[in-house]
């Protein structure tokens, strides 16, 4: 019998429990603390890897990764050894059709399994829903690209000759003419001619008043820029053909206006009005919120420019006045489908507060390598984290508004956070273990760029690519691979137990709590698609940025200098997420894969078998040993 007629699920990606009980205790947190009193509270187990598109996979399906294929944010091509996106490829059958968009996550999430129980669900933003279709369900999607199909590309306009790109960036020029200062705004690729398809821009400058106007053939055509001030939405349209376009919307950063003039671009998004490709379910889905929020919205995966903080492009200030912006965005789609919801399901993600505390957290460690810089913002920006808890507090109190005696609500992280001080080359230990082999004697170091272009494949056992992950060189696997199919376990597992215990001399510390084996971890329909082996980092430690590309750094252990100084990719017991209800669950070992069957069972929903599962709800045995 369902013990609910309606379930709202936030997700709040991130938060790390010792912050939120600290919190609790001293008062902080009143919402989330009225929301305990009235049910309760615990800790919540998360997924292996602790990645935010693998647990809130197992959240959707109720399985481990091996059942939904999600394991990484980037996977392996076996037969070229080069790294790629995980969670979506793009098709193409014909030159003269644009790019089909596959999802890649297996399972089957809740709300189908609700929809065919006549029961409809409302889906705000969960990883890996684009561009799957919903059945009987609103659902704006999590995980869509930038109009170029990557992750976030930005673009920086200067007049500064000297300017060169930095990570996930363009440069273009401003040149002097009559008028002001020509450039264009670039979009998406033209993949039959290799080049960009831009968009003319005049930009005229008011040195003395800090200020500037972009002209444009967008909307609107003059859109009026302050130093500091992020502008307001600009839409544009690239044309793509003869009688096509591809529309977007940007916003715009006026960085400074003296020695040199720049602006600072966001990535293109997806214009919600007119999707390149359907972000919403149904397709005109979109364009009701973006009324509803006067005009536009961020719809790619990862909004907040943590890419322009980190090149130093954007201050602290602006980088979170950018992300109020998308907490505004985002609780003002809660309150539109709250007011509409009636009965069923109604879930929305907030991962604004995973963005905050990988960029931030280094500012509650003095001694972090990130802050060598500056060590004057440690002072300033040490509680910035528990100022966005705060904030995030308030968004549980517009939900609690809205709950009534039928309601089930549920609040919870994905995994919890920790200090990422020193980075692991993983590509670098194997060098050295022997297991990886250089061709032409060449030696381990970040000069030999990325994507394992100087392995000697016919003499390598093993290599790293993703963040954490190992795979065998596997005959009949990878297109070079030496180690037969009947070793591949025992590889594995004789690697694994090498690498753990890893030493940092330096700090006197262990930088790799463990290792474990795909057989060891996980199992169904796309468990052979697994790594073949998991690093799990201590608290401090994480892949290095080198390795994720498949590269090298210059020793197996360096410091980690970039405002990117707090995460989550390490041992999964030590960033369990959190979990808040209005009702008593059976709580005690929960995790991730529970929540699907809990949400089915409060609808009275029977749980489908192939979940792993199994609901929270009183009276409901605990978890199951599919965990």
């Amino acid at each position: 019998m369902p013990v609910a007629r309606k379930v709202i699920v936030v997700g709040l990606d991130g938060l790390e429990p010792t912050i939120v009980e600290q919190m609790l205790q001293a008062g902080e947190l009143p919402e989330l603390a009225r929301l305990r009193a009235q049910g309760g509270y615990s800790r919540l187990g998360t997924t292996t890897p602790a990645q935010t598109p693998v647990a809130w996979s197992t959240f959707a399906t109720g399985v481990n990764p091996g059942g939904h294929g999600i394991f990484d944010f980037l996977r392996r091509d076996p037969a070229t050894y080069l790294p790629d996106l995980a969670l979506t490829r793009f098709e193409r059958s014909s030159p003269f059709l644009p790019p089909r968009a596959v999802n890649l996550r297996g399972g089957v999430p809740f709300w189908d399994v609700l929809a065919a129980h006549g029961i409809a669900s409302t889906i705000l933003r969960c990883p890996c829903t684009f561009p799957r279709p919903a059945a009987r369900a609103f659902a704006l999607r999590h995980g869509v690209p930038d109009l170029r199909g990557g992750l976030g590309t930005s673009t920086l306009l200067t007049t500064d000759a000297g300017a060169r790109a930095r990570d996930g960036e363009q440069v273009v020029m401003l040149v002097s003419a009559a008028d002001g200062y020509r450039a264009h705004l670039v979009g998406p690729r033209d993949s039959r001619q290799g080049t960009d398809i831009t968009l003319p821009i005049t930009v005229r400058v008011e040195v003395s008043a800090g200020a500037a106007t972009l002209e444009s053939q967008g909307s609107p055509r003059e859109l009026t820029l302050r130093v500091g001030e992020w502008s307001r939405w600009l839409h544009l349209n690239f044309r793509t053909g003869l009688l096509s376009r591809a529309p977007a919307v940007v916003r715009v950063l006026l960085l400074r206006t003296s020695p040199h003039v720049e602006l600072y671009v966001s990535p293109a998004n997806f214009d919600p009005g007119a999707p390149l490709y359907p972000i919403s379910h149904p397709g005109g889905y979109a364009e009701e919120l973006a009324g509803e929020l006067g005009g536009a919205f961020y719809t790619t995966g990862m909004v907040e420019d943590h890419t322009g903080l980190s090149n130093g492009r954007l201050s602290e200030e602006t980088f979170l006045a950018q992300c109020e912006d998308v907490m505004r965005e985002r609780e003002a789609m809660l309150r539109y489908e709250l007011h509409r919801l009636r009965e069923g399901v109604l879930f929305i993600l907030f991962d604004t507060p995973d963005r905050v505390q990988h960029m931030f957290w280094r500012f509650r460690e003095p001694g972090h390598p990130a802050n060598a810089e500056d060590p004057g913002n440690a002072r300033r920006f040490a509680r910035v984290i528990e100022e966005h808890y705060k904030r995030c507090d308030a968004v549980v109190g517009e939900a609690m508004r809205a709950v009534d005696d039928e309601t089930l609500l549920l609040v919870l992280s994905d995994h919890g956070f920790a200090s990422f001080q020193r980075g692991v080359n993983l590509n670098n230990w194997l060098h050295e273990r022997g297991y990886l082999v250089l061709r032409d004697g060449a030696a381990p170091g970040s000069d030999l760029g990325d994507f394992l272009r100087a392995v000697d494949w016919e003499r390598s056992q093993a290599y790293a690519l993703g963040f954490g992950s190992v795979y065998l060189n596997v005959a009949g696997r990878e297109r070079d691979g030496i180690v037969p199919l009947s070793e591949r376990d025992t590889l594995a597992a004789r690697l694994s137990a090498e690498i753990t215990g890893l030493a940092d001399a330096a700090r006197q510390s262990v930088a790799v709590l463990g290792a474990r084996t795909r057989r060891e971890l996980y199992r169904g329909a796309y468990a052979s698609n697994a790594p073949d082996v998991v690093v799990e980092f201590n608290a401090g430690y994480r892949v290095s940025w080198n390795t994720a590309l498949g590269g090298f750094g210059d020793a197996v252990l360096e410091d980690n200098t970039r405002a990117w100084g707090g995460d989550h990719i390490v041992a999964p017991a030590l960033v369990p997420g959190v979990l808040f209800c209005n009702r008593s669950l059976h709580a005690p070992g929960a995790s991730m894969v529970d929540l699907a069957p809990t949400i089915l069972a409060a609808l009275g929903v029977p749980v489908p078998g192939s979940m792993e599962g199994a609901s929270l709800l009183p009276g409901e045995p605990p978890g199951s040993a599919g965990r």
